[in-house]
């Protein structure tokens, strides 16, 4: 076995994790899985091979308090026994945030992690866990390189008036702007329907990132030119717990009518929104759509009005649409939700297939359709390792010191 990468997308309560060994032209992957539950009374870790097999399962009674480090030094020593004498020789981090001034993927120096930091202000549910994870890495394995690989970095490439608010310039400055999301799954599936129809790659696509967390993404010619997040992973589609787009009148109301602090705030439109609040009963889209409540269909209704907003300013956006690929939770996971969307596209030449879409195929478009439409299933730890390893091609192969 040659040496290898662990990819880590680390949450407030879960950290999602890959191994793979670096090999040239695609890493092999080893196992990946998840260690969920972190500030609960009962955190569990479980680790599945390239196949599905189990590979270990660990539940920790009264973990509440454990340390995203001691839950990493398990992940580690299960990572090095599979590996056996060979090493992992670099850890790549999912960093939700990159701020105006990293676009691609960077070695973790004391003055990167300084400056990843200082961004937290702009992604404060997310980036401070994900640099958590970094810090126990650089505690437990000071000889490996730690890598960053940003969030943000795909739609760096989307114009200036994709990335501007109507605000006065001195709000631009201090990094308010349109950022994006999600970007490291629109990146692998771009290069996935490249290999499947490069024709349609290079043409106008859009991708709906549909999971807990939902976006779309327009791209022409393979790079990003509009995208539903904004500065935030508040911004656009209605997800589990998050409201999406909100008329900004509405937080003045809170705030000033409702008495609402910040705290209030964030909670409710991080935390009580989206699927979960017009519910009132869950935020998981496949409880919805099994549900007969009124309120569970409200709730999936306003998900596809939302979605199909979005997906027809995204088209204008592209001057029309030639591709249309759904991924991650819902997307790969909800036919119902697929066929719903796409038979009012028809507008569009949106055509699928009802079996081909049932049955999940990767291409569910019929053969009239003016425009391909597609399920492919993202990973984005494979492109965290992807990247680890190009970035490595200069020096992964020897242990990278921090201190520089």
């Amino acid at each position: 076995m040659a040496d290898a990468v662990l990819t880590l997308n680390a949450g407030s309560s879960s950290i999602k994790f890959a191994l793979f060994e670096i090999a040239r032209p695609e890493p092999v992957e080893v196992f990946r899985g998840e260690i969920s539950g972190i500030g609960s009374a009962l955190p569990w870790l479980n680790i599945s091979d390239a196949q599905g097999g189990r590979v270990l399962h660990r539940d920790w009674p009264d973990g509440a308090d454990l340390s995203h480090e001691a839950f990493l030094d398990t992940l580690l020593a299960c990572a090095q026994d599979r590996l056996g004498g060979d090493r992992i020789v670099a850890f790549a981090h999912r960093i939700t945030h990159g701020g105006p001034n990293f676009a691609d993927p960077v070695d973790i120096s004391p003055s990167v992690l300084k400056a990843l930091d200082q961004l937290c202000p702009l992604a404060p549910l997310h980036q401070p866990h994900n640099l958590a994870a970094v810090r126990a890495c650089l505690s437990l394995r000071p000889d490996a390189r730690q890598i960053a690989c940003f969030d943000t970095a795909f739609h760096r490439t989307m114009p200036a008036e994709a990335t501007r608010f109507a605000l006065p310039p001195e709000w631009e400055a201090q990094g308010v702007r349109r950022y994006g999301f999600h970007g490291l799954s629109y990146e692998y599936i771009i290069g996935r329907l490249a290999e499947l129809d490069p024709l349609a790659a290079r043409g106008r696509v859009i991708m709906a990132h549909l999971g807990s967390g939902a976006s779309l993404c327009a791209a022409h010619a393979g790079r990003s030119v509009d995208t539903t997040m904004g500065f935030s992973a508040l911004d656009g589609l209605v997800m589990g717990s998050r409201c999406g787009t909100l008329d900004p009148g509405v937080l003045l109301y809170m705030l000033q009518e409702a008495h609402l602090d910040g705290k209030a705030l964030e909670d409710l439109l991080y935390h009580r929104s989206g699927l979960l609040g017009v519910s009132c009963l869950s935020g998981d889209m496949r409880f919805l759509l099994d549900s007969p409540a009124p309120m569970a269909k409200a709730a999936v209704d306003l998900f596809i009005f939302r979605l199909l907003r979005e997906l027809g300013g995204l088209a204008a956006s592209l001057q029309g649409l030639d591709a249309l690929v759904f991924t991650a939770g819902i997307g790969e996971h909800a036919p119902a939700i697929r066929r719903r969307t796409c038979d009012r596209l028809a507008w569009l030449g949106v055509r699928i297939d009802p079996d081909a879409n049932q049955r999940g195929e990767l291409k569910i478009s019929r053969a009239d359709s003016s425009v391909s439409v597609w399920v492919i299933p993202t990973d984005e730890e494979r492109m965290l390792a992807r990247h680890a390893i190009a970035l490595g091609d200069r020096e992964i192969d020897r242990p990278h010191p921090q201190s520089r």
